[in-house]
C-alpha cells in the first residue's frame, strides 16, 4: 500500500469529531506523533491542539512555514482557494447535500419521493 496523504505542515484536514466537527482546517505545526497544531482561519476552527484520530487528512497541501501566524494563514488559505477546491471534492458533494437534506420538511421530502417515482417511471418507460 502506498500512502499519499502524509501529516505535514500546511496539510488541510476534516475535522469529524467535536465542537468543530465538520469544518476545514490547516496543520501549522506537529507536537508528536499523535498531536498537531492546527489553525482555520476561514472556517473559525480556532487555533489549537489535535489528535489525528479526530482528523481526516485531505489532499490538498498549503505551502507555509512552520508556526505561521494566524493572517498569514489567512492569506495563504484564500489565495490557494482551499474553500472552492474543498467544495468540488466528491466528500464535500456529500456533506453539502447531507446538509440540505437534513433541512427539509416532511412535505419536502414527499415531494421528493413522488419526483423520483417520476423519474423511475419514465427511465423504465425508455427501456
Amino acid at each position: 500500500m502506498v500512502f499519499r496523504r502524509f501529516v505535514e505542515v500546511g496539510r488541510a484536514v476534516y475535522v469529524n469529531y467535536g465542537p468543530n466537527a465538520g469544518r476545514i482546517a490547516v496543520i501549522v505545526d506537529i507536537i508528536n506523533t499523535s498531536t498537531v497544531l492546527i489553525d482555520g482561519p476561514t472556517s473559525g476552527v480556532r487555533r489549537q491542539e489535535i489528535s489525528l484520530r479526530r482528523v481526516s487528512l485531505t489532499d490538498f497541501v498549503l505551502q507555509i512555514t512552520r508556526s505561521t501566524n494566524s493572517a498569514t494563514l489567512r492569506k495563504a488559505v484564500e489565495e490557494f482557494g482551499l474553500d472552492k477546491k474543498w467544495e468540488a471534492t466528491p466528500f464535500g458533494k456529500k456533506l453539502q447535500r447531507a446538509a440540505t437534506r437534513s433541512k427539509l420538511t416532511d412535505f419536502d421530502r414527499f415531494k421528493v419521493m413522488v419526483l423520483r417515482k417520476k423519474v423511475i417511471y419514465f427511465i423504465n418507460i425508455l427501456i
